[in-house]
């Protein structure tokens, strides 16, 4: 009996033991797997290269089976924290009096005297979230076909772009780098930029046989990308600490994810670089369909604000999705011109074709805000000077304040496109109304008049049509449908105010320059003129 007994506990002894034992085995199993060789409890002598300690670092294997790694390039990191100079560490460059003239935005509208007082390989500060240090991407992902179009864009802002791409971004990854050059006619990105490009291997350069507007230059560089990925930049970017990566990582996990970088501001003047104001903001936009950049609703807030979060629209020019998905999409709409508006469209497409935005706090990049359009916009936009055919002066938001009268001046000629733009263009919308600037630079003021007599004003716009509500007639009249009057104009003291419709008046005919036909067709819909 007492055999017995002893047998039962010896057996109930070892079951216990196997218990407690085995599972510790397994986690220790675990554990080993988990570490580099040569660390804790990995079975590589202390003399092993160091390389191959921090390749093994970055491995980790997860329970989804996916194996993910630190993309990091922590030797490049290094070597940017020592470098000094001007406008390193993305720093402002200490301007002179003699740097700041008009002559140094006139071709670009940044200051290109002090680009090319600026290191090509420029280094930048990590401004990104502390947790993106951490972060483990997938160790397979996509590689990508880096699309920049650019139309007369400046030597060393150009020049910075690739370099910061090639810098900072793993190589394995960039399939190809297409510089895609929409018509320039400056010396500098002919044979010269083809010479100096052919250094890199995988950079190539595409040229359009007139001028086409960003869009269609985006598609024709998207034609011909080979990558899996395509990623669209803009032609004055810098790419920050580890950029790529992130992108490539949530388009890897779902291929109708549409992925934008953090977009942080270089400084036109000073060429300072630092994140936007309110940093992390979701795309958005109003009743006008302007852009806008607004909080995250507290409910979906991250506990992480590293992460990834969903955003409605995206900023337009600074983007990555899948190659195939951007094409099953259909693409950009061809008929879009120059610039603006374009982010909608892929936008509004994604979300309905079961597809997703995100912004990705982790991937930064910096885009230089220009201080103006510097290009002349081509036949076929929204864009126009208004000529009076009796006075030959133009319609001129010089004043351009609230409530303030619209005037005649003389029309600028060889000034420059920077005076064109801010003072004698203006565009035709398709809430009916007319505005100073360009589509993308607007004042969200409008012609405004509120009766048969009354001067012609600029004010807020409203959207409601009513007092800003206007029509080009076929006799070349502005007609106002609410006064049931015709814009007019006196040459003695240069005033535009209304008058009763007389089209035989040559002070109420104007010409509209630079205006595609289509365009004023639709301005002047339902309307029998």
């Amino acid at each position: 009996m007492r055999r017995k007994q002893k047998r039962l506990l010896q057996a109930v002894g070892l079951a216990l033991a196997a218990l407690v034992f085995l599972p510790n085995v397994g986690l220790w199993a675990l554990y080993r797997e988990r570490q580099p060789e040569g660390g804790p409890g990995g079975a590589a002598a202390g003399g092993e290269a160091q390389g191959s300690h921090v390749r093994k670092r970055k491995e980790v294997y997860f329970d989804d089976g996916q194996r993910k790694k630190d993309w990091h390039d922590k030797e490049a990191i290094r070597r940017d924290l020592e470098c000094t100079g001007n406008g390193e560490q993305g720093k402002p460059y200490p301007m002179t009096d003699a740097e700041q003239v008009d002559q140094a935005y006139r071709e670009n509208g940044f200051n290109i005297f002090v680009s090319d007082k600026i290191s090509l390989n420029r280094s930048l500060p990590d401004i990104r979230h502390p947790n993106c240090n951490n972060k483990l991407y997938l160790e397979k992902l996509p590689n990508t076909s880096v699309i920049i179009p650019f139309h007369n864009e400046g030597w060393s802002s150009l020049l910075r772009t690739v370099h910061s791409i090639l810098n900072r971004s793993p190589p394995e990854l960039i399939a190809e780098i297409v510089l895609v050059d929409d018509f320039s006619d400056r010396e500098h990105l002919k044979k010269r930029l083809e010479d100096y490009m052919a250094q890199f291997p995988n950079v190539r350069i595409l040229r359009t046989k007139k001028r086409e507007g960003l869009i269609r230059t985006r598609m024709l560089g998207a034609s011909v990308a080979i990558g899996d990925v395509i990623t669209f930049l803009d032609s004055h970017c810098e790419a920050n600490v580890n950029w790529l990566p992130p992108l490539l990582d949530r388009i890897a996990r779902n291929r109708k994810t549409i992925v934008c970088p953090m977009i942080d501001v270089i400084d036109h003047d000073h060429f300072g670089y630092e994140t936007q104001a309110g940093d992390a903001m979701r795309g958005a936009f109003d009743w006008e369909m302007y852009y806008k950049r607004i909080p995250i609703p507290p409910e979906l807030q991250k506990p992480d604000s590293s992460d990834p979060f969903e955003s409605p629209v995206m900023a337009g020019g600074l983007f990555a999705v899948d190659r195939k998905w951007f094409w099953e999409l259909g693409g950009y709409d061809a008929g879009l011109e120059i610039w603006g508006g374009e982010q909608y469209e892929i936008s509004f497409k994604v979300w309905m074709c079961g597809g997703r935005m995100e912004d990705i706090p982790c991937s930064r990049v910096g885009h230089i805000y220009r201080k103006y359009v510097p290009y002349k916009v081509p036949t076929g936009v929204s864009l126009a000077r208004i000529r009076n055919i009796g006075t030959g002066l133009c319609a001129d938001t010089k004043h351009g304040t609230l409530g303030s009268p619209l005037r005649l001046e003389t029309c600028v000629k060889g000034r420059g496109e920077a005076a064109w733009n801010n003072i004698q263009v203006f565009t035709f919308s398709w809430r009916e109304d007319i505005r100073p600037g360009d589509p993308q630079h607007t004042k969200k003021f409008c012609f405004d008049a509120i009766s048969h007599s009354s001067p012609v004003t600029l004010y807020d716009c409203h959207g409601m049509k009513g007092n800003q509500l206007w029509r080009y007639r076929k006799d070349k009249t502005l007609y106002h449908p609410v006064s049931s009057s015709c814009m007019d104009c006196s040459e003695s003291d240069r005033k535009i105010f209304m008058n009763t419709c007389n089209p035989s008046s040559p002070t109420q005919q104007w010409i509209f320059e630079h205006t595609n036909s289509t365009v004023l067709e639709k301005f002047n819909r339902n309307l029998d003129l």
